[in-house]
C-alpha cells in the first residue's frame, strides 16, 4: 500500500486548552506550533501525529470521525482521562473489556478501549 496514516487532525476554539488535554491525555510532545495549529508526535517515533487546528465555528452534532485510545488497564486510563477534564459519555462492555466514550474539553468524542 502506498499510503500510511501520517497524523489526525483535532479541530478547536481553544488551542491552548485542546493542547494541553491532547498532550496530558497521549503523552505526545509538541513538535511544532503557532497561532492556528500545535502539532503533537509521539516521543518514540510509533504512532501518527496529532494536529491540534483553531478553527472559527463551534462543534455541532456527533463526530464523524474519533479516536480509539487503547490500553491494558481500562478503569485506570479512563480514572485518569476523566481527571484530565473529559467527560464520561458512556460505557461499553463488562469488567477490564470494552470501552468507554469520552468527549474531550470542547465535546469532541474518543475512545478508551481496553486491549
Amino acid at each position: 500500500m502506498g499510503l500510511r496514516i501520517a497524523n489526525v487532525s483535532i479541530d478547536t476554539n481553544d488551542l491552548a486548552g485542546s493542547t494541553a488535554f491532547w498532550a496530558a491525555v497521549t503523552g505526545y510532545k509538541v513538535d511544532a506550533q503557532d497561532d492556528a495549529y500545535t502539532y503533537l508526535v509521539d516521543p518514540e517515533g510509533a504512532g501518527p501525529g496529532l494536529c491540534i487546528n483553531v478553527v472559527p465555528e463551534r462543534r455541532e452534532g456527533k463526530n464523524r470521525l474519533h479516536l480509539d485510545l487503547v490500553t491494558d488497564d481500562l478503569h485506570a486510563e479512563a480514572a485518569r482521562v476523566e481527571a484530565l477534564g473529559a467527560k464520561r459519555l458512556s460505557r461499553h462492555g463488562e469488567g477490564t473489556s470494552g470501552w468507554v466514550v469520552f468527549g474531550d474539553n470542547e465535546g469532541n468524542q474518543f475512545c478508551v478501549c481496553a486491549t
